[in-house]
């Protein structure tokens, strides 16, 4: 299974972008989604999380501006970045969880995506 991030990019502060991770390869299904966020010199932080059947959970530092979503025929996760500030300004990750043909589930990392809001 491999991850393709993309979206990134650099946006005036108010601005929005949305953010792509697409899965390949073989597999059954998305299990769980989350995006995460390291900017320059800091540890990376949870931004967004979604489960099949669970709640979707946002940092407090984005709810009400991030939504996170999926397309399942599309084997691909988005998030929705509205009302971008400069402090939202890191690389962003996708994080899945996906259940394999042998029921294993495995955990895979996109390569990470910049965002840049300039004020």
């Amino acid at each position: 299974v491999q991850l393709q991030a993309s979206g990134g990019g650099l946006v005036q502060a108010g601005g929005s972008l949305r953010l792509s991770c697409a899965a390949s390869g073989n597999f059954v299904s998305i299990v769980e989604i989350q995006w995460f966020r390291q900017a320059p010199g800091k540890q990376r932080d949870f931004v967004a999380r979604a489960s099949n059947g669970g709640p979707t959970n946002y940092a407090h530092f984005v709810e009400g501006r991030f939504t996170i979503s999926r397309d399942n025929a599309k084997n691909t996760v988005y998030l929705q970045m509205s009302s971008l500030k400069p402090e939202d300004t890191a690389v962003y990750y996708c994080n899945l969880m996906i259940l394999e043909g042998d029921a294993r589930i495995a955990d895979y990392w996109g390569q990470g995506t910049q965002v840049t809001v300039s004020s």
